[in-house]
């Protein structure tokens, strides 16, 4: 079956954003030469969902959309999919298949410990118990969108020796990144890392960089560095290679049931093959945190 991949970036009025998402289909298209991808965007750029999708459709006989975006929300969840009806009345001779987005998994989460580890270093590796962590995501008004990355904070809080893995948003919902810093200054960090769950660069990590930028001046006594976006680590294109084998049938679908973050399964199955989840093993235990993210 002649088959197009549609890679889906969200797109950026900082037009740095759109050319690295272009950049990076064609590093992915290197990566996967006997695939055909194509590239578009929701908005804020050139070709939009309704051209990708007639781009894609041209001497194909299956198109697999795939979103390039971390978490699901109203542009995965509705929008995409309202436009692939629509593309499939317009190509009705024509299969489209709909990825699953990149989602928070045990791949962000090494992305997130590696760029950890890089803003520790820009700040000469300071004591972990005293050095707040923050990450910051952009923000939905789908409360399982802003779910993933509280999840993400959770796992990052039991992967390290930080009392305080905290969350915030740059915009539509709360907390933001000021009250957050103002709070963990309050509990006594001596330093803060704050962590973009972002995929490229845009407006919006632009602006963060001037948000920190004040912060430092706000709290002089405070050390405060920030990583970096996801997008060219190696494990979003293993995560984009996953999705479109599954999408194809090649390969099983890798979504996670609620344990296999678990670090106690990880080191079971080195053991046995059978995992048996013992719920009363014991977390560290710190005053004033809720499910590993301060309150």
């Amino acid at each position: 079956m002649r088959t197009c991949i549609l890679l889906v970036g969200h797109g950026s009025r900082h037009q740095a954003g759109n050319e690295e998402i272009k950049q990076f289909s064609a590093n992915w298209t290197e990566l996967n030469p006997r695939w055909r991808i194509e590239t578009c965007f929701i908005e804020f750029a050139d070709v939009l969902l309704d051209e990708g999708l007639d781009n894609a459709a041209r001497d194909a006989e299956r198109v697999i959309v795939v979103p390039l975006i971390l978490n699901a929300a109203g542009h995965v969840k509705m929008e995409i999919p309202h436009h692939i009806n629509e593309a499939r009345v317009r190509h009705a001779d024509i299969e489209f298949v709909y990825a699953t987005h990149l989602g928070a998994n045990d791949a962000i989460l090494t992305i997130l410990k590696r760029n950890l580890r890089k803003v520790m270093a820009q700040m000469d590796m300071p004591d972990p118990k005293t050095t707040g962590v923050i990450i910051l995501g952009r923000g939905a008004s789908d409360c399982v969108a802003n779910g993933e990355i509280a999840k993400m904070a959770r796992w990052l809080f039991d992967e390290t020796d930080h009392e305080y893995v905290d969350i915030a948003f740059t915009g539509i919902t709360y907390p933001r990144l000021e009250a957050v810093v103002k709070k963990q200054a309050t509990l006594g960090m001596t330093q803060m890392a704050i962590l973009p769950y972002y995929l490229f660069t845009g407006t919006l990590m632009e602006r963060i960089k001037r948000q920190v930028e004040r912060l430092l001046k706000q709290y002089p006594q405070i050390a405060i560095a920030h990583g970096y976006y996801f997008g060219f680590e190696p494990e979003i294109y293993a995560l984009l290679n996953q999705r479109v084998n599954a999408a194809s049938g090649e390969e099983q679908e890798t979504s996670m049931m609620e344990c296999d973050g678990c670090k106690y399964r990880q080191l079971a199955e080195v053991h046995a093959d059978v995992h048996h989840h013992a719920h009363h093993h014991e977390h560290k235990e710190i005053p004033g945190v809720v499910a590993g993210v301060t309150a």
